[in-house]
């Protein structure tokens, strides 16, 4: 079964992620920040898909995004930013670290459906 690591200091965002992505056929594992997202991929193998918030303690999203990019395999996830960060020049500069797609919170089901898709995710939904 693929992997999605959801990766949000929220654990109410975590909880409603987990939800749909389960939904997708997604394996789902979960990390408070970038620190937490960065010792799961050292420790595990890589997921195939990357839910990931902007805004958290410890280290931030683009930052582990950064880090991940660099890894031996670091670029075979698809990565999904989802996030209250709406400044273009954020949204350019994850691109251009790296991610896959971006998406504005709050989500649903059909909105990560179609990103999912976007991305050449499979999604059961």
């Amino acid at each position: 079964m693929p992997i999605c690591l959801i990766v949000d200091d929220s654990s109410v965002v975590r909880k409603v992620a987990r939800r749909i992505v389960e939904k997708f056929g997604y394996e789902v594992a979960e990390a408070a920040d970038g620190t937490d997202a960065l010792d799961y991929v050292n420790a595990n193998p890589m997921p195939e898909a990357i839910l990931l918030d902007w805004n958290m303690p410890q280290m931030q999203g683009i930052d582990f995004l950064e880090s991940l990019r660099k890894m031996p395999n670091g670029k075979e996830p698809k990565v999904v930013f989802c996030t209250t960060e709406n400044d273009l020049a954020k949204i350019s500069r994850a691109l251009w670290a790296g991610a896959d797609e971006y998406i504005m919170k709050p989500f649903d089901e059909d909105i990560l459906a179609t990103k999912f898709a976007t991305v050449g995710l499979r999604s059961a939904a």
